[in-house]
């Protein structure tokens, strides 16, 4: 048998060289573990919208939501919902219930965040305070959210308005927040749609009605010339 031996030197290289296969088989594990969880996501988004649909905030909404146990088939995400006059309502999230229907408005906002119910503006306050925004009071924008769908759904149930910020924004002074709505941040959502969904369950008229509207609401989105003419719609009233 031969004895043999290595120096220091090449010891340290043999190390070397072993440490650096196991780092990139580590990286690459990495890489492939982080690939294989993003088409999982992709997956379980699908089942309930498109990539191409709704803001990247309320797609993790989303997520979240089907992550700890809400059906599929309760969500309803980017829906347009025709009002009286022929025009279209947009909303990002709905959920129904055996509770209600919750209605979700994402805001995905910096800075310091000031709001009065009762206001039609909020204010959003960036670089401690030498830059102000203003922006339509969101309680308000889903209030009318809640109304159009509420004529569209035809149902005396409980409707919940939830308006989810996120961000790295703080939520410095709301006030005048009317019953049956919340104002929160979005690592809050699971607990406070949990506390509805747990609520005492309501009788509808006609449940398969609910989830045809709803149905209706995201295939509408799917329409170029309704986006559009929502687009429309919404920059002429902020001019106005």
């Amino acid at each position: 048998m031969y004895n043999i031996k290595m120096s220091d030197g090449t010891l340290i290289i043999a190390l070397s060289i072993v440490g650096a296969i196991v780092f990139a088989f580590f990286i690459a594990f990495v890489a492939w573990y982080n690939k294989q969880g993003q088409k999982r996501n992709r997956e379980l988004l699908e089942t309930v919208t498109s990539l191409n649909r709704g803001t990247k905030s309320e797609q993790n909404l989303v997520l979240k939501f089907l992550k700890n146990g809400i059906s599929s088939k309760a969500i309803f995400h980017d829906l347009y919902i025709q009002k009286p006059n022929g025009e279209y309502s947009q909303i990002d999230l709905v959920i129904a219930t055996k509770a209600g229907i919750i209605v979700i408005e994402d805001k995905y906002y910096g800075g310091w965040i000031f709001g009065n119910g009762k206001h039609d503006n909020w204010t959003k306050v960036m670089a401690f305070g030498d830059e102000k925004y203003k922006f339509y009071n969101p309680i308000k924008q889903n209030a009318w959210h809640i109304n159009y769908l509420q004529k569209a759904l035809r149902e005396s149930i409980p409707f919940y308005s939830v308006i989810v910020f996120s961000g790295s924004c703080k939520l410095r002074d709301i006030s005048n927040i009317p019953d049956g709505t919340f104002v929160i941040y979005h690592q809050q959502v699971l607990q406070i749609v949990n506390t509805i969904m747990n609520g005492e369950p309501v009788n509808y008229k006609d449940r398969h009605n609910i989830i045809k509207v709803l149905k209706r609401g995201v295939e509408n989105g799917n329409d170029v010339s309704i986006r559009e003419r929502h687009r429309v719609h919404v920059a002429k009233q902020k001019r106005n």
